[in-house]
C-alpha cells in the first residue's frame, strides 16, 4: 500500500506539472466545460482521481454484489435488452394495430401509453375528458377496451409495460382479467406497471388520491403480485419524469432512489417480508444527452441500491439487491427545430443506456416533440436500437467503460452527491414530509431555471435552437393527427357498455369495494371483481374517492 501511495503522489505531481507546463501550450476554447447538469468537468482524469477505489468492494463482477458492473453475469452476451417502444393513441383498436406493426418489425416487448383522462381516472364521457380522449395515448374505460387493445396478442408470450400511476391497480386488474379471457393465468403474465405515485407528487402531477391511501394501494399491489402474479414487476420507480421536469442527473438519481427506499419502508411497515416483494421492484430512468454522466448514473444507482437493500433493509435474497431498470431516451432533449437532428440525439442517448447496462429500452421518435409518432418515425427509432444491438459491437463485452478514470470518478461523484441528498431528505422527515414542504419541487425548478438560463446565454449550445439555426425554417415531416371522430366513437362505446352490462352485479361489486376500502382488506381482489363485471375505470375511481378523497397540492411560494 505504501508503494501505491507513493505512485499516486507521483502521478499528482506529474499532473500538476503537465497542467502548468504542457497544457497551456494549446489554446482552450472559450466555453464553460460543464455537464448537462451544470457540473464543472476538469480537463484530465488520472488514477489519483479514484484513489481508494477498491475493485472487489466497489466494482466487483457482473451479476455479483454490489452489481456496479451489471445485474446479470453475462449481460448482453446472454440476452439483449428488451426493445420496448412506448405506444398508444386513439381507441384500443388503433393502438392494437400499432402494437402488431411494432411486433412485426422486431420489437420484443409492449409499452402502453394511456390518454390523459385514463391517467387521471376519468371515463371518456366525463366532462373533464372532453377534447383529450385518445390524444396523448390510448383511451381505456373498461375491461372491454383492454380486451380489444390486446386482441390477437397472446399475453403469455409478450412482456407488457403500462405507464399508469394513480389508477394503476385498476388498469392492472383489467390486464389480468383480459388475460383470463384469453385463457392465460396470472402466474404466466410478465410485465410492469409504473405505479409510482411519489414521483407524481414530485414531478408529473397526475395523482388522484392523497399520499397515505395511495401508499396503501401500492403495498396491496405488492402483496397481491407476490402471491398471484409472481413474474410481474409491481412498481417501476421512475426517475424519468423527474428528469423531464428539469432535474439534474444527480437529482434524478437521488430522488428516484429515495422514493424506492420509501416504498420498501412502506412494504415493511405493512407487514410484508422485504424478500417477498423487493425482487419485483424495478426502476425507470431517463437517458439524457450527456453521454458519460448518464452511464455513471446507472452504475452508481446499482451500487447504492444493492448496499441499502442489503445493509439497511436486511434483505437476504440477492434478487432483492438488484436494481433492474428500463430506460427511455430524453424527450426533453428533443427539439421542434430541425427535428431530424433528434434521430442523432436519440442514438447517443440509447447507446449511453446500453453501455450503462439497461434491461429494457424505449427510443424516442424524431417527431415526438411535435405530436405522437408516425409509423415511419417509430420504425427509425426501433431500428436505432437494432443497429446498436447488432452492428456496433458494444454488446460483445460487459461494462466496457469500467476502469476509465473519468467514468469511475463520475460514478463515485454521483454516489457521494446522492448521499448528500439522502441526508437532506432524512432531515426533513422523509420523502412524504419533503413533498409536503415542496423540497423536491423547488430543487427541480431551480435546476430547470439554471439550464434555461445557460441556453439563453449560449453557455450551452443546442444545435438548431440557439446556434446553427436555419432562417425561415419550415417543417416538412409528416405529423400523426388524431381523428376527432375517435373520441365520439369511444364515448358511444362506454355509454353502450353501461346499458348492456349487468348493472346489479356492478353495483354489488362497487359496494363491496367501498366497504373494503373503509376496512383493512387487500383491495386488489375487490378491484378485480369489479373489473370482471365491466365496471368502468371512472366508477371504480369514484368509489375509492368516496373513501379516500382527492389530493390537492399545497401551494409553495
Amino acid at each position: 500500500m505504501c508503494g501505491e501511495t507513493k505512485e499516486l503522489e507521483k502521478i499528482r505531481q506529474e499532473t500538476e506539472r503537465w497542467r502548468k507546463e504542457t497544457y497551456p501550450k494549446s489554446k482552450e476554447r472559450d466555453v464553460e466545460f460543464n455537464s448537462v447538469s451544470g457540473e464543472p468537468i476538469k480537463e484530465l482524469f488520472t488514477p489519483a482521481d479514484i484513489e481508494g477505489l477498491d475493485y472487489l468492494r466497489d466494482l466487483g463482477f457482473p451479476g455479483e454484489y454490489p452489481f456496479t458492473r451489471g445485474v446479470q453475469p453475462n449481460m448482453y452476451r446472454g440476452r439483449l435488452w428488451t426493445m420496448r417502444q412506448f405506444a398508444g393513441f386513439g381507441t384500443a383498436r388503433e393502438s392494437n394495430q400499432r402494437y402488431k406493426f411494432l411486433l412485426e418489425n422486431g420489437q420484443t416487448g409492449l409499452s402502453v401509453a394511456f390518454d390523459m383522462p385514463t391517467l387521471m381516472g376519468y371515463d371518456s364521457d366525463h366532462p373533464f375528458s372532453e377534447g383529450e380522449v385518445g390524444r396523448c395515448g390510448v383511451a381505456i374505460d373498461s375491461l372491454a377496451d383492454m380486451e380489444i387493445l390486446f386482441d390477437g396478442i397472446p399475453l403469455d408470450k409478450v412482456s407488457t409495460s403500462m405507464t399508469i400511476n394513480g389508477p394503476a391497480a385498476i388498469l392492472w386488474a383489467m390486464y389480468i382479467a383480459a388475460a383470463e379471457k384469453q385463457g392465460v393465468s396470472s402466474d404466466k403474465l410478465r410485465g410492469t406497471i409504473q405505479n409510482d405515485i411519489l414521483k407524481e407528487y414530485i414531478a408529473q402531477k397526475s395523482w388522484i388520491f392523497p399520499p397515505e391511501p395511495s401508499m396503501r394501494i401500492i403495498t396491496d399491489i405488492f402483496a397481491f403480485g407476490a402471491e398471484h402474479v409472481p413474474q410481474w414487476n409491481t412498481i417501476s420507480i421512475s426517475g424519468y419524469h423527474i428528469r423531464e421536469a428539469g432535474a439534474t442527473a444527480v437529482q434524478e438519481l437521488a430522488f428516484t432512489l429515495a422514493d424506492g427506499f420509501a416504498y420498501v419502508e412502506a412494504g415493511i411497515k405493512a407487514g410484508l417480508d422485504v424478500d417477498k416483494f423487493a425482487p419485483r421492484l424495478s426502476f425507470f430512468f431517463n437517458s439524457h444527452i450527456d453521454f458519460f454522466e448518464e452511464i455513471a448514473k446507472y452504475r452508481a444507482a446499482r451500487r447504492i441500491w444493492a448496499r441499502y437493500m442489503k445493509e439497511k433493509y436486511g434483505a437476504k435474497n440477492p434478487r432483492s439487491w438488484l436494481l433492474r431498470f428500463h430506460t427511455q431516451t430524453a424527450g426533453c432533449s428533443l427539439t421542434a427545430q430541425q427535428p431530424e437532428n433528434n434521430i442523432v440525439r436519440t442514438a447517443f442517448e440509447a447507446l449511453a443506456a446500453v453501455l450503462g447496462g439497461t434491461q429494457s429500452l424505449h427510443t424516442n421518435s424524431m417527431d415526438e416533440v411535435l405530436a405522437l409518432p408516425t409509423e415511419k418515425a417509430v420504425e427509425i427509432a426501433l431500428r436505432t436500437q437494432q443497429i446498436i444491438a447488432y452492428e456496433t459491437g458494444v454488446t460483445n463485452t460487459i461494462d466496457p467503460l469500467a476502469g476509465s478514470y473519468y467514468v469511475e470518478y463520475l460514478t463515485n461523484y454521483m454516489e457521494e452527491k446522492a448521499e448528500e441528498y439522502f441526508r437532506k431528505i432524512e432531515e426533513l422527515g422523509g420523502v412524504l414530509k419533503a413533498i409536503e414542504k415542496g423540497f423536491f419541487q423547488k430543487e427541480i425548478a431551480d435546476a430547470a431555471y439554471q439550464y434555461q438560463k445557460a441556453l439563453e446565454k449560449k453557455e450551452r449550445i443546442l444545435v438548431g435552437v440557439n446556434e446553427f439555426v436555419k432562417e425561415n425554417e419550415t417543417l416538412d415531416i409528416e405529423i400523426l393527427k388524431i381523428d376527432p371522430k375517435l373520441e365520439e366513437e369511444q364515448i358511444a362505446r362506454v355509454r353502450k357498455l353501461r346499458e348492456s352490462r349487468d348493472n346489479v352485479a356492478v353495483r354489488e361489486k362497487l359496494d363491496a369495494l367501498e366497504k373494503a376500502a373503509r376496512g383493512n382488506d387487500n383491495l386488489m381482489p375487490y378491484i378485480l371483481d369489479a373489473v370482471r363485471v365491466y365496471a368502468t375505470l371512472g366508477e371504480i375511481v369514484q368509489t375509492l374517492k368516496n373513501v379516500f378523497g382527492e389530493y390537492r397540492e399545497q401551494p409553495i411560494f
